[in-house]
């Protein structure tokens, strides 16, 4: 049943969050490198004061081998506040987990037994492709418009990557968020700047080009990416490449300011082929 009420662990800012109490529970993906045996969220114990401090409550298994969970995300957060697409009726409720390596995706619902998480619905590969002409769906965001999902690849394991929209309810794909993609091909992490109306999303290959291992050769010849893009958030459209140099080879993890006044953020690049370090950007 909806709230009419904004859910009580939305904040206005990540300060006023941090404020908060700490949260007593977390799920956390556990999986077969093998794909042998079914993936799990694990229910952990955050609580000092309980008995089972430490350890796992609780487990949900996926459907099937072989998803390799990797980021995953909740089905609404402080992003329904946004002054410009508000729904605070919208409840913290369900868990949207992507298979990274099987494109399917499971929603899981946290109610009524926070510590025996359920699964409530499947949404197979061939959907996702079908509506979105995406593969690899990879990390999740909850926005102030839909559920926003990265996909790494084509349904051929090669480009373009980019971003989907879901129902934050039903979790019906409403299709490719895109309309004018530019120059971007490779896709990695996206995050982004409601009050710029700003997206940035980084690059690491295409699946190809990672699925088994990382092709040197790619990556001495700087091939994999190097560059963040710089999106209009409500158009759509893209607007500026930032290169960090071919050097810089797999831009990917991005975090934006805490303050949500402060138009800056962070990106992590994995290794320079100049020297092997690891560098963050601000």
């Amino acid at each position: 049943m909806a709230t009419w009420t904004p859910d009580p662990t939305f904040y206005p800012s990540p300060r006023l969050a941090a404020r908060a109490p700490a949260e007593k529970l977390a799920y956390v993906a556990a999986f077969d490198p093998a794909r042998r045996h079914k993936d799990e969220i694990a229910v952990v114990d955050l609580d000092p004061k309980s008995k089972s401090y430490a350890q796992i409550v609780g487990r949900v298994a996926m459907s099937g081998a072989g998803d390799e969970l990797h980021h995953f995300g909740w089905n609404a957060c402080s992003s329904c506040l946004c002054p410009y697409s508000p729904h605070p009726h919208m409840e913290r409720r369900y868990l949207v987990v992507p298979g990274l390596r099987s494109s399917r995706i499971h929603i899981i619902d946290t109610k009524p037994d926070p510590r025996r998480p359920k699964i409530v619905k499947v949404i197979e590969p061939e959907t996702v492709m079908s509506r979105t002409v995406y593969s690899r769906p990879h990390t999740i965001h909850c926005g102030p418009d839909g559920l926003y999902l990265n996909a790494l690849g084509s349904p051929e394991g090669e480009g373009p990557g980019g971003i989907f929209i879901m129902d934050p309810e039903t979790f019906e794909i409403r299709g490719r968020w895109e309309l004018d993609r530019g120059p971007q091909h490779m896709a990695y992490d996206f995050w982004w700047h409601l009050g710029c109306d700003t997206m940035i999303t980084s690059e690491w290959g295409t699946p190809n080009m990672y699925e088994n291992g990382v092709n040197p050769e790619l990556l001495l010849a700087g091939k994999y990416g190097h560059q963040l893009h710089v999106w209009d958030l409500r158009r759509r459209k893209h607007r500026q490449v930032l290169d960090l140099g071919a050097e810089q080879q797999m831009v990917l993890e991005l975090r934006p300011a805490h303050d949500p006044a402060r138009a800056y953020g962070f990106a992590g690049v994995v290794t320079s082929t100049k020297d092997l370090s690891a560098s963050v950007w601000l």
